[in-house]
């Protein structure tokens, strides 16, 4: 039997958050391993952001996360700011864009952010095991045994960057969470995240809108968080920006709700038209059509027409056009959820450096931790900011 391999510290997946951390404790001087159960690294990398990498946000505020602790991402995230992040990218003389709301794309391609990853792993002299199935962890008086198709592993520490369960085509297992809990570390209930819903029953006719797009706002009840972007109607149900961010705050059984006019000025009102002119479905659907696409703006002027003609009755649709309940049966699930939701409790770790309060040595970061961004570069903020924090910690 060949000697175990010997190491400071090891890292247990090679996403951005586990490139990144084993980047920075290797150019520290750590001895890294960076150990994968798949055969090439960052693949969810490389589909993100329609292939070009929507690798950070300039509007990096806490309050773009959701975590049962709103206060825990505060440390690593003004640790690790997205200038830190776009200063390596600029390094790296890679060109990119800011779209819509401050979200950084590649001008090209994804690959450059990965190759970008690998380039300052290979700087800190990391080593990459990939095809590492089979993963077993043991702690012991020295710190951690791991044992793996590749071998047997030795480390003082042990980062777990394993991700979630979001798109398990790309590898997505439990891991992290099964070892958490092999560690007495509690572990809040991981769901889609950054996922389209469905819709059923009587709105399952909502779905022969398919393609139709328009800009809302959309909300879930007793939430103050509301989101202003676009929400495309599919076969299935509701995605687009819009729906993708409501459905980290929307919880089953639950309504959203829908403002048809969003840009719509204080005091004005979608149906001016009908209340200065003809009262009549044809004057209802044309004040419609001034804000809606037209196959949106028909299907409303059946399901939001209002009881009668009388101002009441017109006040009532009015509200209902600003305030418009759907019902979601559920979402497309993990097989499309761009992230998870829920993971390690945020109690059980140290905000500074993400090590395990109750286990000296072993850390977690990125996905696997309860902290979910927003859509639009937060998760992979999240990610450089929790893995450069333990990466220094290390």
């Amino acid at each position: 039997m060949p000697p175990p391999h010997q190491f400071d510290t090891i890292i247990l997946g090679a996403g951005a958050a586990g490139l990144l951390c084993a980047a920075t404790a290797g150019q520290r001087g750590r001895r890294v391993a960076l150990l994968d159960h798949g055969s090439l690294p960052g693949r969810k990398i490389l589909i993100s952001g329609g292939g070009r990498c929507n690798f950070t946000n300039i509007h990096c505020e806490p309050n773009r996360f959701l975590s049962q602790n709103p206060h825990f991402a505060k440390s690593a995230l003004a640790l690790y700011t997205p200038r830190h992040f776009i200063e390596l990218v600029e390094k790296y003389n890679i060109p990119y864009h800011e779209k819509t709301l401050g979200q950084l794309f590649c001008d090209h391609s994804a690959h450059a952010i990965l190759n970008l990853l690998l380039a300052e792993c290979e700087r800190g002299k990391v080593e990459h095991v990939p095809n590492a199935h089979s993963i077993q962890v043991e702690r012991n008086s020295s710190g951690f045994r791991i044992q793996c198709a590749q071998g047997e592993f030795h480390s003082e520490s042990l980062v777990i960057a394993t991700g979630g369960l979001s798109i398990p085509k790309l590898g997505a297992t439990s891991f992290g969470y099964d070892l958490a809990r092999q560690f007495s570390l509690t572990v809040i209930e991981p769901r889609p995240a950054l996922v389209p819903l469905l819709l059923g029953g009587k709105e399952a006719d909502w779905t022969q809108l398919a393609g139709v797009s328009t800009l809302v706002r959309v909300a879930t009840p007793n939430t103050k968080t509301t989101f202003v972007e676009k929400l495309l109607v599919t076969h299935r149900g509701l995605s687009g920006p819009a729906i993708l961010q409501i459905s980290s705050y929307w919880k089953s059984g639950q309504p959203i709700e829908i403002d048809f006019a969003p840009e719509l000025a204080k005091g004005s009102k979608i149906l001016t038209q009908v209340f200065e002119g003809r009262r009549d479905i044809t004057t209802l659907l044309k004040a419609l059509r001034e804000f809606l696409p037209q196959r949106l703006a028909e299907h409303l002027s059946q399901t939001a027409a209002p009881k009668s003609w009388s101002n009441p009755a017109l006040e009532a649709c009015e509200q209902t056009l600003r305030h418009y309940p759907l019902h979601p049966t559920g979402t497309e699930g993990f097989l499309k959820a761009e992230v998870t939701a829920g993971g390690i409790d945020t109690a059980n770790l140290q905000a500074r450096t993400m090590e395990a309060r109750n286990t000296p040595g072993l850390f977690f970061i990125g996905e696997v931790v309860d902290v979910t961004g927003h859509l639009g570069g937060f998760n992979f903020q999240w990610a450089w900011a929790s893995a450069f924090a333990a990466g220094n910690a290390l």
